[in-house]
């Protein structure tokens, strides 16, 4: 029910912690945990915490970077306590879990938590299509990573119990509405290749200054990222932008003619 659900774990210093989310999971259910540059693993503190779900941690996966963690997901959700400058598409804990069921069905889902002390940093955000928050007290909003852990497993767990039962939301509330796609999406490692690939394309065709770029990457990612590309839209994009590339070095050529 869940094969298709990892929870990533982002640079996590304290092994309790480790331990703690590992029993997260499987109390709900989940059993894909992927660690990204732990501080401290294995650790006797951690398989401590783990308390039944050791078998959790004997089959985490230890990777050195975010991009390795999600490379094969076409959905990354990513928690955020806070935020940002430039406002990702938001879902809260309920509809994370719904969207999670559903898209785990055809393809991995990644759901990504951040560093006790400052969770995760905008560019890791930015390789997420959601970002998901858990509408905590104002007065004292801060949840220990294993506890939000704790919190998006249940409602993960929820909804895929909901649909079994046949109560699954008619409509779900999303920043953008979509018919299902005919075509399989673009997983995260192609996707950094296609805005490296765009962002090479508007810097060669002087569109984009380099030295000045603004938030005009952000906001492309961002604008992508929401649209999320299946493969045929993926391959139109890059032949346009090899296109681009071309019609630049024509001209760039006949300036030196």
């Amino acid at each position: 029910m869940f094969s298709n659900i990892r929870i990533v774990l982002v640079n996590t210093s304290l092994p309790a912690n480790i331990g703690s989310a590992a029993r997260a999971l499987k109390t709900m259910g989940l059993r894909q945990l992927v660690l990204v540059d732990p501080k401290v693993f294995p650790s006797s503190e951690a398989t401590a915490l783990a308390s039944g779900a050791s078998d959790v941690l004997a089959t985490a996966k230890v990777v050195a970077t975010l991009e390795e963690a999600i490379a094969d997901c076409p959905l990354v959700i990513g928690t955020s306590a806070r935020s940002r400058t430039i406002p990702w598409p938001m879902l809260d804990a309920r509809e994370a879990g719904e969207l999670s069921r559903i898209e785990s069905e055809k393809h991995p889902v990644a759901i990504v938590f951040g560093r006790e002390d400052r969770g995760l940093t905008n560019e890791e955000l930015h390789q997420c299509h959601y970002h998901v928050q858990i509408p905590s007290d104002n007065e004292y909003g801060v949840l220990n990573v294993a506890a939000a852990v704790q919190v998006i497993a249940y409602e993960v767990r929820m909804a895929h119990l909901l649909a079994e039962k046949g109560q699954a939301p008619t409509e779900r509330t999303m920043p953008l509405a979509h018919a299902p796609w005919d075509e399989e999406l673009v997983p995260a490692k192609e996707m950094e290749q296609f805005f490296s690939h765009f962002e090479a394309a508007l810097i060669e065709s002087g569109f984009l200054d380099p030295n000045n770029p603004r938030q005009m990457p952000t906001r492309v990612r961002r604008m992508f990222s929401r649209l999320r590309l299946d493969r045929l839209e993926y391959n139109l994009w890059r032949g346009i932008f090899s296109r681009m590339q071309a019609m630049a070095a024509d001209i760039t050529k006949l300036k030196k003619e």
